[in-house]
């Protein structure tokens, strides 16, 4: 399994941001691999958002970024904000 970390700093709305974010991930949803996802926005800095995606392997995910549809539906959400994503395997984790 892995962890895929998307920073986004927005330089549009942030509700045709989240709703962007949403139809992108309805997609995603549908492609292999995908296990879990969460998008949160930082309390102090509403125009920063941060996506912490569970995939279960860096081919899985990938796969999904490279699939032929994969940038009409991200197209939208590209035009309302920036972002920088990094891929990271599991060290440490706890479980309450």
């Amino acid at each position: 399994m892995i962890t895929f970390v998307n920073r986004f700093t927005l330089t549009g709305d942030p509700e045709e941001f989240e709703k962007a974010f949403d139809e992108t991930a309805a997609f995603l949803r549908e492609q292999p691999g995908l296990i879990q996802y969460t998008l949160s926005r930082q309390l102090d800095d509403p125009a920063s958002y941060i996506n912490i995606a569970l995939w279960e392997s860096a081919d899985a995910l990938r796969g999904a970024l490279a699939h032929p549809d994969f940038g009409n539906h991200a197209k939208a959400m590209r035009g309302l904000a920036e972002s920088t994503g990094a891929i990271f395997s599991p060290r440490l984790s706890f479980e309450a």
